[in-house]
């Protein structure tokens, strides 16, 4: 079999001369703005969208503006409502979850970074807003973010079950009336119901690194705001993913500072490159699309865009609260195989790998 028709017989520069010359075609025919609407679209208009595969933002929309927790989630209300119901929190010295990192020192390893896994503790929700409040007014304090995702909301199990079944959610069943468990325009045009719904709570200092799911999204802002850098999957192969060892936050004694703990013979595969940094020119990642969800805003994010999400929290308190929604991609037709095209031929050293 010839070079030109085995890609596993391509060298690394005819692997990327080739993504080069399709992200600029995409870039072509796309653009780098996303599509903004004044209204939530119908079920046939967000057909129309997914089958585009591009970000839209919702803005200030009546049907998220229905939405029982926009008016309802103060911090004295969720706290009253949770009372003694703890929550599990991410906690993290600078606030980058999943992220990785130069490598500590005194830490033995033949690679430059490190992937350094949150601590996670259980806390009580007013703790947690307490938490958060604490490390917007002193940078030298912990952060904690509830994170923990995988439908802390609703999970599959609560779609598949019938309504007398107790939910599985990490929250008060009393809050699960202020989130409704679809999306109607997006289950309609999708035919499915989500796979998980999740609440994020956290402050200005949390950020989640760039990374793709293989999930059609639609994310919320309740209070806050998030400010999202996107990149489309035919971008992927510019953030140079790499294996990096598999480290965790620990912390030896309850009084002293979170240490880097590496976890023997494990590795993750993770982007090297952080798009939003001010030394990472267009040229070298293409031209990443940067918007702001506000409360009351709804994004979709199509299955394998690429995104870093960082926030800022609101007047009230500080706090920053999103949900999002997340549905099973469509396997059949092209986007799958696509995903993970892209995805095997950014991967690190030719290593097969699933779209993620």
């Amino acid at each position: 079999m010839s070079t030109a028709s085995n890609p596993e017989q391509l060298t690394s520069e005819q692997r990327e001369s080739l993504l080069y010359r399709l992200a600029q075609d995409y870039r072509d025919l796309n653009g780098t703005e996303v599509e903004v609407w004044p209204h939530t679209p119908s079920s046939i208009e967000f057909a129309r969208i997914v089958n585009v595969g591009r970000p839209v933002l919702f803005r200030n929309t009546p049907n998220m503006k229905d939405l029982p927790a926009l008016t309802r989630w103060t911090d004295d209300y969720l706290g009253s409502i949770m009372g003694d119901r703890k929550v599990s929190v991410a906690i993290t010295p600078n606030g980058q979850v999943l992220a990785s990192f130069d490598i500590p020192t005194g830490l033995s390893t033949e690679h430059h970074f490190v992937f350094a896994g949150e601590q996670t503790r259980c806390t009580l929700c007013q703790e947690l807003f307490e938490a958060i409040k604490r490390s917007e007014q002193d940078a030298s304090s912990d952060v904690c973010y509830l994170q923990s995702q995988n439908g802390n909301m609703y999970s599959a199990v609560d779609f598949e079950s019938g309504p007398d079944r107790p939910s599985d959610s990490e929250l008060c069943p009393q809050l699960l009336s202020d989130v409704p468990k679809e999306i109607s325009w997006a289950s309609e045009a999708l035919g499915r119901t989500p796979d998980a719904v999740n609440v994020w709570i956290g402050g200005s200092r949390s950020v989640t690194s760039v990374h793709s799911d293989p999930y059609e999204n639609i994310y919320a802002v309740v209070r806050g705001a998030k400010h999202f850098t996107l990149l489309p999957p035919t971008e992927g192969y510019t953030l140079r993913e790499q294996r990096v060892p598999h480290a965790r936050y620990t912390r030896p004694t309850p009084s002293s500072p979170l240490e880097i703990e590496p976890m023997p013979d494990s590795t993750v595969r993770w982007a090297e490159v952080d798009p939003t940094l001010s030394s990472i020119s267009d040229t070298e990642i293409g031209a990443p699309l940067r918007v702001t969800v506000k409360a009351g805003d709804a994004l979709y994010l199509p299955a394998g865009w690429w995104h870093h999400v960082a926030q800022s929290g609101d007047k009230e308190s500080g706090v920053c609260i999103a949900l999002n929604w997340w549905y099973d991609v469509e396997m059949r037709g092209m986007t799958w195989t696509w995903m993970s095209f892209l995805r095997r031929m950014g991967a690190p050293n030719g290593e097969e790998d699933e779209a993620a």
